[in-house]
């Protein structure tokens, strides 16, 4: 949850009137589209008539890095009164990178936006570029000058830092997403020879120098400090490097000055010594470089709202959302079934134009799918010029449209009564009563859980076992579990009535454990269907199965497919049905686990060497999938390792070109460094 974000809008306007944020804090991790930001805002703010008085700013901008100093700068062009406020210096964000670290202008293909010059070039090249700017034009900028509070005072922003007070009409946050750098919290991690930084490499030649962390600042660093002449000593407290790019693992392992030690916890520093595990390891300097912390106290003492952020509204908005899913889905029962307190009297209540509320459900599920369809179709496709998430939505829109719903509550009849499906069909009761047994066209068993039992006809028990164990599987070899992502009408919903939360889906390690939950119903479902198909040879389970069934309906068919997940989707993004419960999920999983075991799956994502690690991909994966982690190592994501249902967003949103569908590819096995004091 560390990549949460302050809550904007698509003005870049926060929660507070006046107070905007741009830049890698506003989810632009790229140079020049954090520029791109910063001017765009820039010129909607200069449309507003310039501030009169002379004590008063047009705006105050917080960060003078490359959004916060391009806004400023042409602000400033266009007449208004600004200053830049910067705790560090100028461009601290990209000064404080590695020695020698390149800064790129991707995206080649849009040319950089505003006054703020940028070229490819090392980063201290870029800050010295941006410096001089900054002085042409005259820009007031205040280094070493932090922002602490902000209120409104008679229309006017007032925001309080270190030094001063400030009266503005707009304050622009564009501090970056890091803060302070992140902390051991051990004995001694204040003694000067420690350090969580690191400027300069030369200086250190000669040195035993100590550097702690498991990222690529860490071992870019250790690198860096090596090849400048010092005795390195990387310490990990993982058993891998998990999070390391290919070509900086690599790098690590073929650079002989670097010992490496994995499951190496840092327990204290004494002078000249750090201590890992209560052994002493001897060292003159220590870098401690294992990340920033996110600045949430400071946008908290700003009053700026984060996402997914719990107060008593939040809690007020679930108790809503839950009591309209619990209505839908509890009124949805049969007459004299329907939950507390529509009991008796809900279905009725709902029903109107002669069609009962099964069928009006249907018509606000295909609905709700087709308004909030095009918007992400929109959002995703047409906003990025991706055709294929134009053809993703098309696919799950008209899925909906004519498989859930015209079908079974128009066609199917006309096919009766027309005699379009055969005169021995048509004339069976068994078979042109049941309506309902045609969602079983494209809703696989164990989805569609009733394919094999309640006395279906032939033609169903058939169609069930070619789609559930022929069709399906065909499809999970070739495009993996894209069912849930272009098909599936569960799976639809999610990624259009929920996409808009798709960011706030549960990730970590604990979430994906969870996944272990649609196991169980899988389990479930075949052990029922077993008992209940097989009654001439089970007829002693068959109250228990009898039973069984009735709990599944209730528990799987209503709570855990319509009232908990689509309540949630606010909360934890859409996918919890499809993620954690829904048992044809799980067994196409286990198809795909079968396909790559025997070297045939044809589904994967690949990764290229230039992930820049912005965490875009992760963050929008509504399945909760690092998939950073995998583009950095640049290892295939697959079904064998991930529960990836194909959607593509993760593709769509990364910057850098990174991710791409493909064939699988049998790569030789890499040697993890693993043993301590290994050179």
């Amino acid at each position: 949850m560390s990549d949460l974000r302050p809550v904007v809008d698509s003005q870049f306007q926060s929660n507070l009137p006046g107070v905007y944020v741009i830049g890698d804090l506003a989810g632009s991790p790229l140079v020049k589209l954090a520029m791109e930001q910063g001017y765009e805002l820039a010129v909607a703010l200069a449309r507003v008539p310039a501030v009169s008085e002379a004590e008063i700013y047009d705006a105050v901008v917080i960060g003078a890095g490359a959004a916060g100093l391009n806004c400023a700068l042409e602000l400033q062009a266009q007449g208004r009164r600004v200053v830049v406020l910067e705790k560090d210096r100028v461009g601290s964000t990209v000064a404080n990178l590695p020695e020698g670290k390149w800064i790129y202008t991707e995206p080649e293909d849009r040319p950089a936006a505003g006054r703020l010059p940028l070229e490819a070039a090392v980063k201290d090249d870029v800050v010295a570029s941006w410096r001089s700017a900054v002085a042409a034009a005259g820009l007031a900028v205040h280094e070493g000058e932090a922002a602490q509070a902000l209120r409104r005072e008679g229309g006017m922003l007032v925001l309080r830092t270190s030094a001063a007070s400030y009266r503005a009409r707009h304050v622009v946050v564009a501090t970056g997403k890091f803060g302070s750098p992140r902390r051991l919290g051990v004995a001694g991690e204040d003694l000067g020879f420690v350090q969580h930084r690191l400027f300069q490499t030369q200086k250190y030649s000669g040195e035993r120098v100590v550097v702690v962390g498991g990222g690529n600042s860490a071992a870019e660093a250790a690198i860096a400090l090596a090849e400048a002449g010092a005795s390195v000593t990387l310490l990990h407290r993982g058993t891998e490097f998990s999070r390391l790019t290919k070509e900086n693992a690599r790098r690590l392992r073929t650079t002989s000055d670097v010992e490496v030690r994995l499951g190496a916890k840092v327990t204290g520093f004494a002078p000249g010594v750090c201590q890992v595990d209560g052994v002493a390891v001897p060292c003159s300097h220590a870098f401690v470089l294992i990340g920033s912390e996110p600045p949430r106290e400071f946008l908290k003492a700003l009053g700026i709202r984060l996402e997914g952020e719990w107060n008593w509204k939040r809690w007020a908005v679930l108790a809503g959302v839950f009591a309209v899913s619990y209505t839908i889905y509890g009124a949805k029962q049969a007459p004299g079934y329907e939950f507390w307190p529509f009991t008796g009297w809900g279905a009725q209540a709902l029903a109107f134009g002669g069609r009962p509320w099964s069928f009006w459900y249907t018509v606000l599920y295909t609905a709700v799918m087709t308004v909030f369809g095009a918007a992400a179709m929109k959002r995703w496709g047409f906003d990025r010029r991706d055709k294929f998430q134009i053809w993703r939505y098309v696919s799950l829109i008209g899925f909906q449209w004519i498989f859930f719903f015209l079908i079974p509550e128009y066609l199917f009849q006309s096919a009766v009564t027309n005699q379009w499906v055969g005169a021995k069909l048509a004339a069976d009761p068994g078979f042109a009563a049941n309506a309902w047994r045609s969602y079983g066209l494209i809703y696989a068993w164990p989805l569609f859980f009733y394919t094999f039992f309640g006395d279906p006809n032939q033609v169903w028990v058939v169609w069930g076992v070619v789609l559930s164990f022929g069709l399906i599987p065909l499809l999970v070899l070739f495009h993996g579990k894209r069912y849930c992502s272009w098909i599936c009408g569960c799976g639809g919903l999610a990624e259009t009535l929920g996409d808009r939360w798709r960011h706030l889906a549960p990730k970590g390690d604990a979430s994906i454990r969870w996944e272990r939950m649609n196991m169980i119903v899988l389990a479930a479902a075949a052990l029922i269907t077993v008992a209940i198909v097989g009654h001439d040879l089970f007829k002693a389970f068959q109250p228990g199965a009898q039973k069984a069934l009735v709990w599944y309906k209730l528990v799987v068919d209503t709570w855990l497919v319509g009232i908990i997940p689509v309540a949630l989707y606010p909360f934890f993004g859409g996918k919890i049905w499809c993620r954690y419960w829904c048992p044809l999920a799980k067994m196409m999983e286990l198809f795909s686990k079968v396909f790559i075991r025997l070297r045939v799956n044809r589904f994967a994502i690949a990764s290229n060497d230039k992930c820049i690690a912005c965490g875009e991909c992760s963050r929008y994966c509504q399945v909760g999938i690092d998939v950073m982690r995998f583009a950095l190592k640049q290892e295939d994501l697959t079904n064998g390792n991930s529960s990836c249902i194909g959607c593509g967003i993760c593709v769509t949103v990364c910057p850098m070109d990174v991710l791409s569908f493909a064939t699988p590819q049998a790569s030789p096995k890499l040697v993890q460094i693993q043993s301590v004091g290994a050179r």
